[in-house]
C-alpha cells in the first residue's frame, strides 16, 4: 500500500489547494476543469487506487481519470465517475480497466455511474495520468482524503448518515416548483393529468400521427419509407407522411437503485410487505457487474406514487394517462425500450429492439462475437422469432438490432486487430489467417509485407498486439478483414429478421456515434439508418452519416437536454440553463432533424426524469417529459406540442426551423 500526497507540483489547470487538515486537502478547480496529476498510476504494481472525495457544491460532479497516450494522433481516454453533492464517498478505481475490455464496468455505494472511454492503453504509451474534474459552468471545491495505491479492494463502501429521498422517491434537499409536498396533491395532480383524452389534437394529423395533407401513397397496411424530390420520408400505413417523435422508456419499472443505500430514503417498505413488497426487483443487471454492489436490488417509486393515487387500478389509470398525454402533446411514437403491453394497444405507433442481439460463447472484444462462425447465424435465427407475435401489428413502425455496440465505443477501433490479440482461438481468427495465407502464401512474403517476423502462420495464433500498426500494408490487410467482420456482424442478424418478418422496417443498429467510417458497412441491409446523437444541433451528425455513402432515411433514436432547476442533481449528456431552455433545444433539436433531407425521426430519452440517487447503472438525469410521481413537465410539454404543430410543415420546406438556440451549460453527466 502507497500512499499519494497532494502537493503543487501535482496541480494542473489553475487548480489550487485552499485548505489542509491532515489528510484532508480541498481544492479549487476553475470552471474549465483540473485537478492533479497522478504519474504513481503509471506502470503501478498495485491494482487499485482508493480515495474519499467530496463536492462542496449544490449539484453532482463528473470526475475522471485522464490519461493521454505518447501517441499525438489519439485521443485522451478516461474513467469517468459521478458523486453527489455534499456527499463524502469512497472511491475505488480497478487500473485493471485500463485494458479497455469492459466499459461500464459497475458502481459502488453512494458512487454515480462509471464509464471507460478508450480502448485499451499499456504503461508505455502514457503520457499524462491524473484524477480531474469535468469542466463546470463555475468554479467547484472538491475535498480529496486518502489516496491510496493498494493490491487490496476495500470490503466496505462507507456512505454518510442522511436523509436524500423522500416518501415519493424525490430529492429532499432541494425544491422547485411542481415538487409534491403529500399525498393528497399527489392525487389530485395525477388525476388531474389522466383527464387527457381523444385523438391526436393537432390539426390534419391521421390516427396513427401521419399526416393526412400530404399522402405519399395509397398505404400498405404497414409504415414505409419513401424517396422522393431528394428527400426522405416515412409513410404511416394509410400513406400519410409520418415524422416519429416520443420519448424512449415509456414504463412504469423498479428502476430506482436501493441496495446499500436504504439509509438515505425518509420510506422503503419491507420486502414481504402487502401492498408494496412487489415493487422490488432484481432484474436489471449493470452491464458489467465487476462484483461491485452484487445485490442490485431495484425499486419502482414510479409504481408507489401511482397506486397512492389510483389504487388496484393504477396501470390502467396510467395507460390512459399516458396515451392522452401524446395524443395531447403532438408525441406519436412509443420509443425504444417501452412497455410491450401498450404494443398495439394503447393506439401509439412503436418501435423496439430485438429481445437480444445475437452472441457467441466467446467474444472478440467487450461484447463484439465470433461473427465468423455457425454459433452467430443460429443465433441469429432464434434472436429473429421474437418478431413473431408482432408481424402483422400495422402500429409497429419497426425494430432495432440492437442498442450502442459497447465495443464500438472505441473510436477507430480495427475490429481485426482485436481478433490477433485475442488469445483464445476463434472462427474469426481461423478465417483471418487463412484470408492471410491464402494473400501471401508464405510466412515470409506476409514478414515482408507486414514489416514483422513470423516464423510460420501459426504466430498469428498467439498474441499480436496492433497488427495493423506494423506497417501500411498491414493497415490496409487489416482494414479489409475489419470490414468483412463488421458486414457479417450486421448481414446475418438483418437476415434473420428479414425471413421472420417481411412486414416491418429494419431500423438498424442505434449506433452511440459514427466511431470510424467503416462502422456504416451492411447499410444495405436496414430501412432506416439509426444513430444516437447527443449535441445541440444533429445536422453535422445526420450529414455525416450522408457522406459516408449511406442513401437512407434516418431516425435518431436517442437525444435529451437537462437542467438543475428541479429535482435532480444532473443535466445529462446535454445541459442547459433551465426548463425553460429545455422545451427551447427540444424544439431547436427537432425541427433541425425534420429539415434535414434524410430526417424522419427523433425520440427523446427519456420518458421519465431518472432517480436522484442512480438508475441501475448509476445515472441520475434531469431528462424526463414526466417525473418520477408521473406527473408531465408542463415547461416540457408545451415545447413539445408547440414543435408538433409545425413539423411537418418545417419536413416540406414550407416553414423554417426555430432559429434561437438554447442557453446551454457544460454537461453534468457520467
Amino acid at each position: 500500500m502507497r500512499k499519494i500526497v497532494i502537493d503543487a507540483a501535482s496541480l494542473n489547470k489553475g487548480s489550487e489547494v485552499v485548505s489542509r487538515d491532515g489528510e484532508n486537502v480541498t481544492l479549487k478547480i476553475p470552471s474549465g476543469g483540473g485537478g492533479i496529476s497522478l504519474p504513481q498510476l503509471a506502470g503501478c504494481p498495485e491494482r487499485y487506487l482508493t480515495f474519499y472525495i467530496e463536492a462542496l457544491t449544490d449539484h453532482s460532479v463528473p470526475m475522471e481519470i485522464v490519461i493521454i497516450p505518447k501517441n499525438t494522433d489519439a485521443k485522451k481516454q478516461d474513467i469517468r465517475f459521478g458523486i453527489m453533492p455534499r456527499f463524502r464517498v469512497l472511491i475505488c478505481i480497478d487500473l485493471q480497466w485500463l485494458d479497455g475490455n469492459v466499459l461500464f464496468p459497475g458502481h459502488t455505494e453512494g458512487e454515480l455511474k462509471v464509464v471507460c472511454h478508450g480502448g485499451r492503453i499499456i504503461p508505455e504509451d502514457i503520457k499524462y495520468i491524473g484524477l480531474e474534474a469535468m469542466p463546470s459552468y463555475h468554479d467547484i471545491t472538491i475535498c480529496i482524503t486518502d489516496l491510496i495505491l493498494t493490491d487490496e479492494r476495500p470490503e466496505k463502501f462507507p456512505i454518510p448518515d442522511d436523509k436524500l429521498i423522500d416518501e415519493f422517491g424525490q430529492y429532499k434537499k432541494k425544491d422547485w416548483p411542481g415538487k409534491i409536498k403529500n399525498c393528497e396533491e399527489l392525487k389530485n395532480r395525477l388525476h388531474e393529468a389522466a383527464g387527457v383524452s381523444g385523438n391526436f389534437s393537432i390539426d390534419g394529423w391521421s390516427r396513427y400521427g401521419g399526416y393526412e395533407k400530404n399522402k405519399l401513397s395509397e398505404g400498405t397496411g404497414f409504415f414505409t419509407v419513401k424517396k422522393s424530390g431528394g428527400r426522405w420520408w416515412l409513410a404511416d400505413p394509410d400513406g400519410n407522411a409520418f415524422f416519429s417523435a416520443g420519448p424512449c422508456c415509456t414504463v412504469v419499472r423498479a428502476d430506482c437503485r436501493v441496495d446499500g443505500v436504504e439509509k438515505l430514503l425518509d420510506w422503503l417498505p419491507a420486502r414481504d410487505d402487502p401492498e408494496y413488497g412487489h415493487l422490488f426487483s432484481q432484474r436489471f443487471r449493470p452491464y458489467h457487474d465487476a462484483g461491485c454492489r452484487p445485490d442490485n436490488v431495484m425499486f419502482s417509486f414510479e409504481e408507489a406514487n401511482l397506486y397512492r393515487a389510483f389504487g388496484s387500478a393504477w396501470y390502467e389509470k396510467w395507460t390512459h394517462l399516458i396515451s392522452g398525454q401524446f395524443r395531447e402533446n403532438g408525441l406519436n411514437t412509443l420509443a425504444n425500450w417501452s412497455d410491450r403491453k401498450l404494443f398495439g394497444t394503447a393506439g401509439i405507433p412503436y418501435v423496439f429492439m430485438l429481445d437480444r442481439f445475437p452472441g457467441t460463447k466467446k467474444f472478440i472484444f467487450r461484447d463484439f462475437p465470433d461473427v465468423l462462425s455457425d454459433e452467430y447465424a443460429e443465433d441469429a435465427e432464434m434472436c429473429a422469432e421474437f418478431l413473431t407475435p408482432y408481424m402483422n401489428d400495422p402500429f409497429m413502425i419497426g425494430y432495432f438490432l440492437r442498442n450502442e455496440p459497447a465495443w464500438a465505443f472505441v473510436d477507430n477501433l480495427m475490429v481485426a486487430d482485436e481478433v490477433l490479440y485475442n488469445p483464445d482461438p476463434s472462427v474469426c481468427k481461423d478465417k483471418l489467417i487463412q484470408f492471410l495465407m491464402d494473400k501471401y502464401i508464405t510466412p515470409q512474403a506476409l514478414s515482408k509485407a507486414w514489416n514483422h517476423r513470423f516464423d510460420n502462420f501459426d504466430d498469428l495464433r498467439k498474441p499480436v498486439f496492433r497488427a495493423s500498426g506494423f506497417s501500411p500494408q498491414a493497415l490496409a490487410d487489416q482494414k479489409e478483414f475489419s470490414r468483412i467482420l463488421l458486414g457479417a456482424y450486421v448481414t446475418i442478424p438483418s437476415r434473420a429478421c428479414r425471413s421472420v418478418d417481411q412486414n416491418h422496417l429494419n431500423l438498424g443498429m442505434r449506433w452511440a456515434w459514427i466511431s470510424d467510417p467503416d462502422i456504416i458497412t451492411g447499410w444495405e441491409n436496414f430501412d432506416v439508418f439509426s444513430i444516437n446523437c447527443y449535441a445541440v444541433d444533429p445536422t453535422s451528425a445526420l450529414d455525416n452519416v450522408v457522406k459516408l455513402g449511406v442513401d437512407l432515411p434516418i431516425v435518431i433514436g436517442e437525444f435529451h437536454f437537462g437542467a438543475l432547476d428541479t429535482g435532480l442533481t444532473a443535466t445529462g449528456l446535454e445541459g442547459v440553463a433551465n426548463q425553460h431552455e429545455r422545451g427551447r433545444a427540444y424544439r431547436y433539436y427537432c425541427e433541425r432533424v425534420a429539415a434535414h433531407p434524410s430526417g424522419v425521426g427523433c425520440h427523446w430519452f427519456q420518458c421519465y426524469d431518472q432517480f436522484a440517487l442512480g438508475r441501475f447503472d448509476g445515472e441520475n438525469y434531469n431528462i424526463g417529459l414526466f417525473d418520477i410521481c408521473s406527473l408531465p413537465n408542463r415547461t416540457m410539454m408545451q415545447a413539445v406540442k408547440q414543435c408538433a404543430k409545425g413539423l411537418y410543415q418545417v419536413m416540406e420546406g414550407s416553414v423554417p426551423p426555430a432559429a434561437e438556440k438554447p442557453v446551454s451549460i457544460p454537461m453534468i453527466a457520467y
